[in-house]
């Protein structure tokens, strides 16, 4: 499973989070405390907010622990928000376009978990995207092609309605493969003004997901495991639950992807 972490607030150095930290991303991508895998080397990418409304975005394939690009550019961008990945690959090579987070228009995304049967689901899946969104479409995992399905779902105007829509559509589309749904979803995603997560699982436990104010109320996290646990007050997010994150707060809502999974299966 991978790592990640995302931070909204006054602007930062990336150092801040991704590399300073006694637990920073970069030291979880060699040891992880709370993942089925302790490495996780097959990439890494980083999305952020400055002065446009595009995020800047930076991936590669090296493991996050060896790129000292990687660390020279977080030493040197400050950003109110952003997006940081360390990449466990569970399915599709590792190449650059596999790396997150994935970036469209204003929107960036990244994931951790897998989409079960995915090989048996994919086609199906991807034939539900409009050729628009189809065609943005790079690499070849199953994270890339759920953020594609929450913007063809309508992210730009419902995000929590567009991610439990694309959940749904996998939930059913396993149904009818005869598969039983293992669909793991620890996500975050950004339109550069909000900061949205989910925390989900039709099978075993979700990846985990905490949130924790940073300097002070200066800034908040949303980390898939604390990077510094003698520093914020962190608390885990519950599986099942919407995440949305504001300059001014932060508010959970329940996730019930089922419900759309089960009007899809009517029709």
């Amino acid at each position: 499973m991978c790592r990640w972490a995302a931070y909204l607030g006054e602007p930062v150095f990336l150092e801040d989070i991704v590399t300073a930290p006694c637990h920073s991303l970069i030291a979880q991508s060699h040891h992880a405390l709370e993942a089925k895998t302790a490495t996780n080397g097959d990439g890494f990418g980083i999305a952020w907010y400055g002065d446009r409304p595009q995020p800047g975005l930076y991936r590669d394939v090296l493991p996050a622990w060896s790129d000292c690009n990687l660390k020279s550019l977080c030493r040197q961008i400050r950003s109110g928000l952003f997006l940081a990945h360390v990449r466990a690959s569970t399915g599709g090579a590792t190449s650059r376009d596999n790396c997150h987070p994935f970036v469209s228009g204003r929107w960036s995304f990244m994931h951790n978990g897998q989409i079960g049967g995915f090989e048996r689901l994919r086609r199906g899946l991807e034939q539900g995207l409009p050729d628009a969104l189809y065609a943005e479409r790079r690499g070849a995992t199953d994270s890339e092609l759920f953020f594609l399905m929450m913007l063809a779902g309508g992210l730009e105007d419902d995000p929590h309605g567009a991610a439990e829509r694309a959940a749904g559509q996998v939930i059913e589309a396993s149904l009818r493969a005869g598969l039983d749904p293992a669909l793991k979803l620890t996500a975050a995603f950004s339109d550069g003004e909000r900061l949205h997560a989910v925390r989900f699982s039709t099978v075993g436990n979700a990846p985990t997901l905490y949130a924790g104010a940073f300097r002070g109320a200066t800034g908040r996290c949303l980390v898939s495991e604390p990077f510094d646990r003698d520093g914020p007050n962190w608390h885990c997010v519950p599986s099942g639950s919407f995440v949305t994150m504001t300059r001014d707060g932060m508010a959970t809502e329940a996730f019930q992807p089922a419900r759309a999974a089960a009007l899809a299966m009517a029709v």
